[in-house]
């Protein structure tokens, strides 16, 4: 018990950069940290954390230790975990993140039912349009738009594929028109998502037919949600997903337009840490989401063409 509770306050200790935090997270006192990291570094024969007027830090042996430290208490989790899967009882908290406009419509929604079944796991949501390490930032679940994971340590599983199209409001069609050459972009205000691969060419398919379109942003944003927004508004023509547009574009708050013209499509991915077990509170999100999507049947509907009358229709190029 006492060689785990070393473990535990080297690795809180370098996680917080604190050893006092360390100790209030581990419920010890001051003086018991103390007693425990001296009877670590005496046990393996080396200083393991240099303390200085600036704070303190890990020593090269303690940085080395404290990564294998890390990896043991996980491993001793992830049997506990385990342990919890055969008995269908997750816990503990599932840590989860992806972008805003994801988590909005896709996320959301379903946590009312999915923490209803499952009344012992906590869900902690991190909203980002940037991607996080999942091991550094301990993520059990991730939600992301790109086919493959550089780390060979993170499995990927596809939950569904999406268009990107280009949308308007039904006022900003009836005051501008609806644009009958993907030419006419050039010269359209345009609304574009600056996390995209090269926001400003959008490079357009029609069976045989490849266009490479240049477009200025009259708006342009990090987040889909400010660019949904500018769109109903009438500001201009927007480049979106299919999965953020969809209820718009049924409701008709927005209209797709040009929809014969195809843009590079995306894979929504979930995305978690490859390991022998896998706990029951990420098995069961997994199962969870994913049957969700084969129920609503997201994937056809997310790669369909539109055919909007008045609006969807262009003219020849």
């Amino acid at each position: 018990m006492d060689r785990w509770t070393e473990m535990e306050l080297l690795v809180q200790t370098a996680e917080l950069g604190s050893m006092s935090r360390a100790a209030q997270s581990l419920g010890l006192s001051n003086a018991a940290a103390s007693r425990h990291l001296g009877s670590l570094e005496k046990r393996v024969g080396a200083r393991l954390i240099q303390r200085s007027t600036r704070g303190l830090s890990l020593t090269e042996v303690g940085q080395n230790f404290y990564q294998s430290c890390k990896s043991v208490l996980a491993d001793a989790r992830e049997a506990e975990a385990a342990a919890s899967a055969t008995v269908l009882n997750p816990t503990g908290t599932l840590r989860l993140t992806a972008s805003l406009s994801f988590s909005v419509h896709h996320i959301a929604p379903l946590l009312k039912e999915y923490t209803n079944r499952y009344p012992n796991v906590n869900v902690h949501v991190e909203v980002s349009n940037r991607y996080y390490d999942l091991i550094d930032n301990n993520i059990d679940v991730a939600i992301r738009t790109r086919e493959f994971e550089n780390d060979s340590s993170i499995t990927i599983r596809r939950l569904a594929s999406t268009r990107r199209i280009l949308a308007a409001s039904p006022g900003y069609l009836d005051a501008h028109g609806a644009p009958r050459s993907v030419e006419e972009l050039a010269n359209r205000p345009v609304l574009l998502y600056t996390y995209s691969n090269h926001p400003n060419e959008l490079m357009f398919r029609r069976n045989d037919e490849v266009r490479a379109i240049n477009v200025k942003g009259l708006l342009e944003s990090n987040d889909g949600q400010v660019l949904r927004a500018a769109a109903l508004d009438g500001m201009g023509i927007l480049v979106q997903p299919k999965y953020i547009l969809y209820d718009d574009l049924v409701a008709g708050r927005l209209v797709s337009v040009l929809d014969e013209w195809d843009l590079p499509r995306l894979t929504i991915n979930i995305a978690f840490q490859s390991r022998r077990h896998i706990s029951a509170k990420v098995r069961t999100f997994i199962d969870f989401l994913v049957a969700h999507f084969e129920r609503m049947d997201y994937d056809r509907k997310w790669t369909s063409f539109d055919r909007a009358p008045g609006y969807g229709h262009s003219g020849a190029d």
